[in-house]
């Protein structure tokens, strides 16, 4: 071998890089201990980013194309090697090239509830996964805060790094843009494109990154609150429960009477007989006593009572209905212990509404 042939074998003439993986991020040229000579083809390919790194310091950038490296061309790195006089000499450098192209279908999800305040249930613990599509667009501030000096950064890397960076940030955007559990629950492609201008600032100034698609695939909330959004849902699916009950007693009454509705007259029939008889004594068992006790002046007004489940009965609802309307103020009760009691009267000006 000759002196011009081993001298040769020093230095760097070539730098390229060809991906052919579809899981890398960033990859630092294997420069085996050489040095890059001066007037050196630096090619960049598309979806590329060539980063020159000087003793730990950021240089120059090059986009896609074919570079001659020259001191015109990489004033940041002749500024920090501080070349008075210019590239003459061959150099060391890293070069990382880093993958601008779209990265998509990346997953992410919350390892543990998030605690969200919710205008409608209070405190609320939710659950929360999905996909997201990202690309580089700063990769001097990626390779500081996310690759590292790893020689090879692929996407595996990547989604132990950042999903709980990303995790952070939805709770954060999640918080600051107020999205009620209902809406959370219902709404989650509109959700994920309203929640990346709060997003995207974040992961922009701190990764370098862009998250161009996110999108919520579920939130899941504990038991008890789907219970709640079950409710509140048939309750908007039933509209006005006054006027749902008079429909569901009017259908009864137009099938002749057969229904649950047509049974209403029979029952208050029955309580006002049952009163009325005890009010005159029918049911004293006493012949002296009846004899002895003086006739009453006037027969009392009878006051029928009836159970939720004897009205839910009667107008052909679920007891659930009417004990929901007599917590709303719709129908007014007495309550005797843990159980409701409804006069007739109410029942008729709940009605007549």
């Amino acid at each position: 071998m000759g002196l011009m042939d081993y001298l040769k074998g020093q230095f760097l003439e070539i730098i390229q890089w060809t991906d052919d993986s579809r899981d890398t991020l960033s990859w630092r040229f294997p420069d085996e201990d050489k040095e890059i000579k001066r007037g050196a083809q630096l090619i960049v390919r598309e979806s590329q980013v060539a980063q020159f790194v000087y003793l730990g310091e950021y240089g120059d950038t090059f986009g896609p194309g074919k570079h001659t490296l020259t001191t015109d061309n990489i004033p940041i790195l002749s500024t920090l090697k501080g070349w008075k006089y210019g590239l003459e000499s061959p150099f060391k450098a890293d070069v990382y090239y880093v993958t601008t192209r779209l990265f998509t279908g990346n997953k992410w999800g919350t390892s543990n509830p998030i605690m969200m305040r919710d205008p409608d249930f209070g405190i609320v613990r939710v659950r929360a996964f999905g996909t997201f599509d990202f690309k580089i667009t700063d990769p001097k501030l990626f390779l500081k805060e996310v690759a590292g000096t790893d020689n090879h950064f692929r996407l595996d890397e990547f989604a132990d790094t950042m999903r709980s960076r990303i995790v952070s940030v939805f709770t954060d955007a999640l918080a600051s843009a107020k999205v009620p559990v209902l809406d959370l629950a219902t709404r989650y492609s509109e959700l994920g494109e309203a929640l990346l201008p709060i997003i995207n600032p974040v992961t922009q100034s701190k990764y370098g990154l862009e998250i161009t698609s996110f999108i919520l695939e579920n939130a899941s909330v504990p038991p008890e609150v789907e219970a709640a959004i079950d409710k509140r849902s048939s309750m908007s699916a039933i509209g006005n429960l006054n006027d749902y009950v008079k429909f569901q007693m009017a259908e009864g009454m137009a099938k002749g009477g057969t229904g649950p509705a047509g049974s209403a007259a029979e029952i208050a029939m029955g309580f006002g007989m049952a009163q009325n008889m005890m009010a005159q004594g029918a049911f004293n068992m006493n012949p002296a006593a009846a004899s002895a006790a003086p006739a009453p002046a006037a027969a009392a007004p009878a006051v029928e009572i009836l159970t939720p489940a004897q009205v839910a009965q009667t107008l052909g609802v679920t007891e659930a209905d009417v004990i929901s309307s007599i917590e709303a103020g719709d129908i007014k009760a007495k309550k005797i212990g843990t159980q409701y009691r409804i006069t007739k009267a109410a029942l008729d000006e709940f009605l007549a509404k």
